[in-house]
């Protein structure tokens, strides 16, 4: 179970160092429009983000 959930957080790691090296000014300016969000609109999106990943993880198990 440690591995998996080791495995699992090392690969959350590489997918979100993506963005940044291809494009700092991108994830820049894109934070900085989160930034300008009200937070009702950042709960729904986080909201949204978690229940589309417990969505995957039942698919792919």
């Amino acid at each position: 179970m440690w591995h998996d959930l080791l495995a699992a957080l090392a690969l959350v790691l590489v997918i979100e160092g993506v963005f940044p090296f291809l494009s700092p000014g991108g994830l820049r300016e894109t934070l900085l429009q989160a930034a300008r969000l009200d937070d009702r609109t950042l709960r729904f999106l986080g909201l949204t983000s978690m229940v589309l990943g417990v969505g995957l993880l039942y698919l792919v198990n």
